[in-house]
C-alpha cells in the first residue's frame, strides 16, 4: 500500500507531496516540528507533544494551523491511511509561503502543515536496545534557542553524520566548560555508582524532551532518585551507566563514549528497566 501524506489540508501518495518553492521553512527553516511515537495502536504521550508545539509555536510567533483538536484528529487519520501499528508520526508548521523576505509575511499568511506517518519494526529496537549504542562528543555550536523544536537542525546534521562516520549511534553536544548539553536528536542520562539518575536540567541550553518529561514519571513509579543537574564528559564515562532519550529511541542504553566503555561496555539494568516500564506509564491515545 502506497504511504500517504497530509499537506495543506489535503491527503496525497508521499511520492507526490510537496511544498511550495517559497515555504518560509524550505528557505529560512521557519518552522517547527514534533515526532511522537506509535506503539501498540496508540499515539504515544501526544498531549505533552502537542503542548510543546503549542510552546515553539509561541516563542516563534507563528499561529496554529488549525484547531487543536482538528490537528488531533489529522494526525490519527495519516497514521490510520498508513496502516501504522508501530512506528513514528512527523508534524511540521511553518511561518508559510510567501515572497522571500527575511522579515515575516504580512499577517494574512496561512502557516503551512505537514504530517507524515511511516512504520518501524520495534524488534529492531530491542536489538539495539540488548546491545546498546556508542556515542561521540562534539563541541557546542548551535544557536542559543535550542529549547524551540525548530527545522534548523543544520549543526543536528553534521553532529550526527561524525557520530556515523565513527561507528557510533549519537554525538553529545559539549559545552566549553565540559560539561554535556544532549545530543543531536536525544537526551543525554547517566547513573551515578549509588543508582541516581542524573539528566542535565531543561532550561534554554537544552531542548525539554517529552520522552526525558515522561521518563521522570517513569523514574518516580519505580523509586528511583533523579537529579537534574550538568555532568560532565569525565563523570559520564566513569557512570555505572549511560543512556539517551528520545520519542524514536524510548530508552537506549550507551555502552560507550568517545570509544572508552561505559560500565563493563554492556548495557545496564537501570536503563533497560526503565525501557520496560515506560509505555505502562506513558500517555497513551489509540490511534
Amino acid at each position: 500500500m502506497p504511504r500517504i501524506a497530509y499537506v495543506n489540508g489535503r491527503y496525497v501518495p508521499h511520492a507526490e507531496a510537496a511544498v511550495h518553492v517559497e515555504d518560509r521553512g524550505y528557505q529560512f527553516a521557519d518552522g517547527v516540528y514534533e515526532v511522537c511515537e506509535v506503539a501498540r495502536g496508540h499515539i504515544v504521550d501526544m498531549k505533552r507533544h502537542l503542548d510543546r508545539l503549542d510552546r515553539s509555536l509561541g516563542e516563534m510567533r507563528i499561529r496554529w494551523p488549525m484547531a487543536r483538536k482538528a490537528l488531533e484528529l489529522v494526525m490519527g487519520e495519516v497514521i490510520r491511511r498508513n496502516l501504522v501499528h508501530d512506528g513514528l508520526v512527523y508534524l511540521q508548521v511553518t511561518r508559510g509561503v510567501a515572497p522571500r523576505d527575511h522579515v515575516f509575511p504580512g499577517e494574512g499568511t496561512p502557516p503551512a502543515v505537514v504530517i507524515t506517518a511511516k512504520r518501524v519494526d520495534p524488534a529492531a529496537g530491542v536489538r539495539r536496545a540488548d546491545s546498546g549504542v556508542k556515542v561521540i562528543t562534539v563541541p557546542e555550536n548551535r544557536w542559543e534557542r535550542v529549547d524551540i523544536k525548530t527545522v534548523g537542525l543544520l549543526a543536528n546534521v553534521f553532529a550526527k553524520q561524525k557520530a556515523k562516520e565513527a561507528g557510533a549511534f549519537e554525538a553529545w553536544f559539549i559545552d566549553a566548560d565540559g560539561t554535556v548539553k544532549e545530543g543531536a536528536s536525544t537526551n543525554a542520562w547517566i547513573v551515578t555508582k549509588d543508582g541516581r539518575l542524573v539528566t542535565r536540567q531543561a532550561d534554554s541550553g537544552i531542548l525539554r524532551g517529552v520522552t526525558r518529561t515522561t521518563l521522570l514519571d517513569v523514574a518516580e513509579k519505580l523509586g528511583m532518585t533523579v537529579e537534574e543537574r550538568d555532568f560532565t564528559v569525565e563523570e559520564a564515562k566513569a557512570a555505572r551507566e549511560a543512556f539517551l532519550t528520545s520519542a524514536t529511541t524510548v530508552v537506549m542504553p550507551i555502552v560507550a563514549i568517545d570509544g572508552a566503555p561505559v560500565a563493563n561496555g554492556h548495557p545496564g539494568t537501570v536503563a533497560l528497566t526503565l525501557r520496560q516500564a515506560f509505555f505502562d506509564v506513558a500517555e497513551k491515545r489509540p490511534c
